[in-house]
């Protein structure tokens, strides 16, 4: 038989442990060559560029 929980928890001490899961808002950063919108750390889906070089169609 498995563990069982000796006392039960209220429901403030679920929601404040639950609100700790809450997603968070995603940061868009601006391409430097086109100014599109997109993901830091990725490359542009617009023009392919990345960190100043050209990424090939293969890559992305």
């Amino acid at each position: 038989m498995g563990a069982l929980p000796t006392k039960k928890l209220t429901r403030g001490h679920k929601r404040r442990r639950a609100v700790a899961y809450k997603l968070k808002p995603v940061h868009i950063s601006r391409c430097p060559q086109c100014r599109s919108a997109k993901l830091p750390h990725t490359a542009c889906m617009n023009c392919g560029t990345y960190k100043g070089r050209q990424i090939g169609v293969s890559d992305r």
